[in-house]
């Protein structure tokens, strides 16, 4: 209600969101979130709106009516993060028990899917996990934006898919981390005072305001209240200062992928062994079946 008008009081002023922009040395999407209720304008930011578009005070009095804090459970919680998440400068990540999902590779993405509620519908596992691909795309490129992810250790060892994407997986985290916008750190199960219990997102956005997201059972929260942001904020950097080094991270994630690259090999013998245990079985089945004579043609 409050972006909508603004939205009002700026056309009525004459102005397009770009002027707008030029003038709050800013992006013409920031005007754009704005008026779409995606981004809370500063007080101050206010009282500049209310003096170029020649409106009293009338902004300002609407803003401090608004309850900028209210929990509003939104059926499309999730697609409100990606939309965040399109244009952040920032992410900074602490997962725990699966891979973050900006550094799953596909077949473990499509393992994870596989098992969930997607599970025995392969066209909507293709679907999802395309769609969390995709979303990789601005990240997972020289010079892209900021991804600093602390693992858990408990992500790297928890088994997804079987050896061999966990495989894929190891090899794909030691690969993008050789980008330069991309840092990984490991949280050691030991060594560790801090603790966070649940997977969160702390986002930068292009104006600077910083948001924070973590997931329930049933539905994410996506929080731009300060107070909440700064206290989840000082957590994560300090977990951080407990997490093994960039150079250490990697060690222990190319440990791992050596343990699964024999765990698959051990896999692949097992398998082996098995099916020459059953042809023999088969073979000695065929072997003891009763002969049963061929019936003779008459006259023979």
């Amino acid at each position: 209600m409050f972006g909508e008008e603004i939205r009002y009081a700026r056309e009525a002023a004459g102005f397009t969101q770009g002027e707008v922009g030029k003038l709050f040395h800013c992006d013409r999407t920031v005007i754009s979130r704005i008026e779409s209720g995606r981004r809370k304008p500063s007080l101050e930011e206010v009282e500049a709106l209310d003096r170029l578009f020649n409106t009293g005070d009338l902004l300002k009095r609407l803003y401090g009516r608004v309850d900028w804090n209210a929990s509003i459970e939104h059926p499309d919680w999730f697609e409100e993060y990606v939309d965040q998440e399109a244009i952040a400068i920032g992410v900074r990540a602490y997962q725990d028990s699966v891979m973050y999902g900006l550094l799953q590779c596909p077949q473990y993405a499509r393992a994870v899917f596989a098992a969930g509620d997607a599970a025995g519908d392969s066209k909507e596992v293709e679907e999802l996990t395309r769609a969390r691909i995709s979303r990789q795309s601005r990240f997972l490129v020289p010079d892209g934006p900021l991804l600093l992810v602390i693992l858990d250790e408990s992500a790297i060892r928890t088994v997804v898919g079987g050896p061999s994407v966990m495989r894929c997986q190891m090899e794909h985290l030691l690969k993008v981390a050789q980008l330069r916008n991309i840092v990984i750190h490991v949280a050691p199960f030991s060594t560790r005072r801090t603790v966070i219990d649940t997977a969160m997102v702390l986002l930068e956005l292009p104006d600077g305001q910083r948001l924070v997201y973590s997931e329930s059972l049933d539905r994410g929260h996506l929080s731009d209240d300060s107070t909440t942001v700064v206290r989840h904020q000082r957590r994560y950097d300090r977990l951080r200062g407990e997490c093994l080094s960039e150079g250490e991270s990697l060690r222990l994630i190319a440990e791992a992928l050596e343990g699964f690259k024999d765990d698959e090999q051990r896999a692949r013998h097992s398998r082996l062994v098995e099916e020459q245990l059953q042809r023999h079985q088969r073979r000695q089945l065929h072997r003891g079946s009763p002969r049963i004579p061929a019936r003779r043609r008459p006259g023979a």
